[in-house]
């Protein structure tokens, strides 16, 4: 009796484990892209602040910002993602600062996806106004 119902269940464990595995590499990749985007997020920010600072540092043009900010991207990601940078002079609360906004795809697929998705900003004071 127990030997019929073993024969039933001949070659089972090896579906199980190809469906379950399947599944298991899936939700890895999917964390590791995840975790990708975060990290391309986290460096088009900090290349955002480190432009702005840049630009903001006495006796420095807007387009030193914007230098700064491309090298930093480019340094770390591809150059698609440095192809739309803007900086620019704003007043808040009667505070000059200068601003570095970055445009960059928002990878989907390890670095590719859609154009112009993850939008980063980075501000900071303007030195030597009072």
């Amino acid at each position: 009796m127990t030997g019929a119902r073993t024969d039933g269940e001949r070659g089972s464990a090896v579906a199980e484990f190809t469906l379950v595995a399947g599944l298991l590499v899936l939700v890895a990749l999917t964390v590791m892209q995840l975790a990708l985007a975060l990290h391309v997020r986290n460096v088009l920010t900090d290349a955002a602040a480190e432009g702005a600072r840049h630009a903001a540092l006495e006796g420095a043009a807007e387009d030193a910002g914007t230098q700064r900010t491309r090298d930093l991207i480019t340094a770390t990601l591809t150059v698609s993602y440095a192809e739309n940078i803007r900086t620019s002079t704003i007043i808040s609360e009667g505070v000059e600062l200068r601003r570095v906004e970055v445009s960059a795809p928002l990878p989907l697929v390890g670095l590719v996806g859609p154009a112009g998705v993850l939008e980063v900003r980075g501000h900071a004071v303007v030195e030597g106004t009072t």
